[in-house]
């Protein structure tokens, strides 16, 4: 499982990157998922998203989803080209897969990696 040490994590498996705005959803995430086959972001430019509100839906193979904001904010950016190829969210789910970015982001109730990483492996069977 990655768990980059940069990003801030929540209990619900997405991830906040404080240095660009950015959040997506976690490796973890995307491996209980399986392959992804459905994207739709929630938020568009300019809206104010607060951290915990639904900003996507995804659907996979084995379930739906839906994605929440690790922070709060102003919408910088959004990743439009996810409903195209939602399968990125399975290769590159911290790169590519990012799904929307806020300017002047305030984490919500996230964790580091290390505390991450300890809460993953309590829910892995």
């Amino acid at each position: 499982m990655n768990v980059p040490s940069n990003l801030k994590y929540t209990k619900s498996d997405e991830w906040f990157d404080p240095a660009t705005g950015a959040m997506g959803i976690t490796d973890f995430a995307q491996s209980q998922l399986s392959d992804i086959v459905f994207v739709e972001l929630l938020v568009e430019e300019g809206d104010e998203v607060t951290a915990g509100k639904a900003i996507a839906s995804v659907e996979s193979v084995k379930a739906s989803a839906e994605i929440y904001a690790s922070a709060a904010g102003k919408v910088s950016a959004v990743n439009k080209g996810l409903s195209d190829k939602p399968e990125i969210l399975n290769s590159d789910p911290f790169g590519e897969g990012w799904m929307i970015k806020v300017e002047g982001g305030t984490a919500g109730d996230v964790m580091d990696a290390a505390a991450y990483e300890t809460d993953c492996a309590g829910r892995a069977h």
